[in-house]
Parts: structure tokens; sequence; C-alpha cells
């Protein structure tokens, strides 16, 4: 398994890449791109990594990505059955100041969005009214053409350069090395396989090809948190997709998701979440 330095395919001349990804699941290798990534999830869910951020992802979501932050979006576990009927389907706009050249960005009437890109190299995720605006207009992106097409692009940028409608994702940028990324890769997939089971730091260090003390270190060094956390955070993930089914109870859950007992994952759950499991649901 690779990281996947993902090339973002595009023709000559063009200002942005408009991509729609259609299929059963999202590309579910970390990887990274040199371009900024607007993303709008038409149908899917799952788990969202960008940087150390942890967090679930939905339809009707809108996230940007920055330019060489490495991320994923990891459907739900169900999407990869042999005879799942689920969908994934997403729109996206790549874009870097290589497409129009670096002296086009510099002039002054775009200033401001030179801060927005400085900002998103930590990843973002739109919300409110800014949210339901930019997603009518990368729905008429998918049909304009020529001078409409650029318009409406930089529509898009101007909203999201003057909005207070967005949360940063990550503390840090989260960019990779080639080599540090296909073991990070591994430590994800195999944390994401298991994480219903106890995962011992002698285990997952195995995993990384590491001595349980150089995996302690090189996580916390590439991701600001300890691989506690992170498997915590992939759980409450786990659980909060759990709790949409009425039909389980949050004892189940807890059990289900990898905890070991009822008051651990309460307090973990509304330390990563905000509310207890039982106000989620309400």
């Amino acid at each position: 398994m690779k990281v996947v330095a993902f090339n973002v395919p595009r023709v000559k001349r063009e200002a942005f890449r408009l991509q729609t990804d259609r299929g059963r699941f999202f590309y579910d290798q970390l990887h990274q791109h040199s371009e900024i990534q607007i993303m709008l999830i038409c149908e899917g869910e799952g788990t969202l990594i960008a940087g150390d951020y942890v967090g679930r992802f939905g339809a009707q979501d809108l996230f940007v990505i920055g330019s060489n932050q490495a991320h994923v979006f990891r459907s739900d576990e169900h999407y990869y059955a042999a005879n799942s009927k689920k969908k994934s389907n997403a729109i996206s706009i790549y874009f870097n100041e290589q497409y129009l050249g670096d002296s086009f960005w510099q002039v002054e009437e775009l200033k401001t969005l030179k801060v927005f890109f400085n900002r998103s190299v930590r990843g973002m995720k739109i919300s409110g009214h800014t949210k339901s605006e930019i997603t009518e207009l990368i729905l008429q992106l998918k049909t304009a053409h020529g001078i409409d097409k650029l318009i409406l692009f930089f529509s898009i940028l101007k909203k999201l350069s003057r909005t207070r409608d967005i949360k940063n994702l990550s503390i840090a940028s989260g960019d990779f090395k080639k080599e540090e990324g296909k073991r990070m890769n591994a430590i994800i997939r195999f944390t994401f396989r298991e994480s219903h089971r106890p995962i011992y730091l002698e285990e997952i260090a195995e995993v990384a090809n590491l001595t349980t003390e150089a995996f302690c270190r090189y996580f916390k060094q590439h991701t600001q948190k300890t691989y506690t956390s992170f498997l915590n955070e992939v759980r409450v993930s786990n659980a909060c997709r759990l709790l949409i089914n009425k039909d389980i109870t949050i004892r189940d859950v807890c059990y289900q998701a990898g905890f070991n007992n009822l008051s651990n994952f309460n307090r973990i759950f509304r330390k990563i979440v905000g509310t207890r499991p039982s106000e989620y649901i309400s």
C-alpha cells in the first residue's frame, strides 16, 4: 500500500478541475495532492481523517481540503459488502495557484483569497447559509460553460473568503512524505478494521514496524495526538453511526464500538462530540 501522492487529472489551460466521483465507496487510501479541494458530499457516509482531525461525514456536508493535507474519506464498513446497494457520490473542485499562474493571484483585488488559501491548509467544514449557497453554485457549475463557469468558480471563492460559517478541521496541515504516508495508511486500515476490540500498543507498533516507544513518538509527531486518542475518535465515529439506529441500546453501541464499559464510553463520547450519547440521538 502506497501513499499516495494523488495526481488530479486536468487538461491544459483550465482555471480549476470539476470532478464527480461515484461508486459504492469513496477512495479509501490516505492521500494528498497539491490542489485545494472543495468537496460536496451528495451521497454516502463515513469517517473523514484530515491531518489530525477525525470526524463523521454524510450527505450534504461540504468540506475544504488544504493543499498537501493528508486525508481520506473512509466510507462505513457496510458500503464494502459485496451485496451492498449503498452508493457514494461527491462533486469536487480542485485548483491551486499554478492553474492560473502565480502572478494572477497576486493582484490587489484577490488579496482576501490569499488569506483563505493560507487558512485552508488545515482543512475546513462549511456550515449554515454559506453551505447552502455554495452547494447551489457547485450544482450550477456542472452545466455551466465558458465565462459563466469561471464566474461561478470565483463566486464560490468569494463566499469562502468572507464567511464566518467555517470551522477549521485540523490543528496541523498533516503533510506526509511518501514513506510516512505508507506507514500511516497501514495504521489507519488496521485501526478501522479492528477498532471494535481491544488494540494494544505492541500490536499496532508491529503493524507500523516500529518498537512501542518509537511508534508512540512517531504517531504523536505526525498527528499531534496519542494513538489512544485517535482510536477513541474512530470508535466514537462508529458509535455515532450506530446510534442513528433506534433499535439498538446505548449499552450495545458502547460495546460494539469497542469500549469496555459504559461510563468510559459516556465520558469519552461527551469529550469528543460535546454531548452525551443519549442527547446525540434525541
